[in-house]
C-alpha cells in the first residue's frame, strides 16, 4: 500500500497574528506580499495533522510506504521534518508560488503522484492556514478521478476499504469509501506527535527528491494561473465596549433593547 500526504509551507499564523495585533504586519510596495522577513515557516497545521492520520494508520497496524510531496520554495526544513516524522520518501516540486494559483499546484500534484505510479490514499489537511481555501485537495482528486471525503477526524482500513468518520455541523458522520482515495483531515483528529530526537538526527541526511515541472512535463500553458492575486491589505480592527449599569434584571432588559435596535435580534 502507498500512501501520499500533500504539504504545504506556510508562515507562521501565530507569528501573523502577534504582528497584526501590535499593528506591524506590512504589505510590500507590490500590495500583495508581506515585508516581515523575522516570520518563521513551518508545515500547514492541518497537513502535519495529515501526516498524524498517516501514521495512527501505521500504529494500528497497516503495512505502507509513506510519501510526503510539496509544491512551492525548496521547504528543505519541512520536509526532514516530515522525514522524521516517519515519511519514507520527500518530494519537492520546486516553483514560485506567486505564479501559480490553486489549479496550478493541484495540477502539479496530481501529475507527480501519476509519475510516481499514483497511490492507494492521498492524505491532505482540509484548507491551509495561510490562504484557507481549501480547494486543492479536490482537485487532486477530480484530476486523478478519486472520490474525495472532507473533513475528517478520524480515518481507519477495514477490509480493503477506508472508514472515515467526518466532522459536521450536526456531528460525525462515518462514511466507507474504496480505495485508491483523498481523503482531508481537520484539527479534530487531535495534535500531531513529536519526531524524536534520534529520528531528528537521522532525518537530517536525508535529502528530498527534486522533480521540476519539466520532469513532468507540464508546459507553462497547463500551469497558468486562472486566479491572480491583485491586492492584500491589514483591516483595520476597531473595539468598543460599553457597560450597562443597573440591577440584573435591568440590565437584561437594556441589553435585549439595545440588542433589537442595532438588529442583532
Amino acid at each position: 500500500m502507498k500512501i501520499i500526504v500533500c504539504v504545504k509551507e506556510v508562515m507562521d499564523p501565530d507569528a501573523v497574528n502577534n504582528y497584526a495585533v501590535a499593528g506591524r504586519l506590512e504589505i510590500g510596495a507590490d500590495g500583495k506580499t508581506l515585508t516581515q522577513t523575522a516570520i518563521p515557516k513551518l508545515m500547514n497545521g492541518y497537513d502535519e495533522q495529515a501526516i498524524e492520520a498517516a501514521l495512527r494508520l501505521r500504529d494500528a497496524g497497516a503495512d505502507f510506504t509513506l510519501t510526503v510531496i510539496s509544491a512551492g520554495p525548496e521547504p528543505d526544513k519541512m520536509l526532514k521534518h516530515a522525514a522524521a516524522l516517519g515519511a519514507q520518501e520527500i518530494v519537492s516540486i520546486p516553483v514560485d508560488p506567486a505564479e501559480l494559483d490553486y489549479h496550478s499546484v493541484a495540477t502539479l500534484l496530481a501529475a507527480q503522484i501519476k509519475a510516481s505510479g499514483g497511490a492507494d490514499l492521498i492524505l491532505c489537511g482540509r484548507q491551509a492556514s495561510d490562504d484557507d481555501q481549501g480547494v486543492v485537495p479536490a482537485l487532486v482528486a477530480e484530476s486523478l478521478g478519486m472520490p474525495v471525503v472532507t473533513v475528517a477526524r478520524a480515518v481507519e482500513l477495514v477490509g480493503e476499504k477506508l472508514r472515515v468518520t467526518r466532522v459536521t455541523p450536526e456531528g460525525d458522520e462515518v462514511v466507507e469509501v474504496a480505495c485508491p482515495a483523498v481523503v482531508t483531515i481537520s484539527n479534530e483528529i487531535g495534535d500531531p506527535r513529536y519526531p524524536t530526537a534520534s529520528a531528528k538526527v537521522k532525518a537530517r541526511r536525508v535529502k528530498p527528491t527534486v522533480v521540476t515541472p519539466g520532469d513532468l512535463n507540464l508546459d507553462e500553458a497547463r500551469l497558468q494561473p486562472r486566479v491572480m492575486l491583485t491586492k492584500q491589505f491589514v483591516p483595520e480592527v476597531q473595539g468598543n465596549c460599553e457597560f450597562l449599569q443597573g440591577e440584573p434584571a435591568e440590565v437584561a432588559d437594556l441589553l435585549i433593547e439595545r440588542l433589537k435596535a442595532d438588529s442583532v435580534l
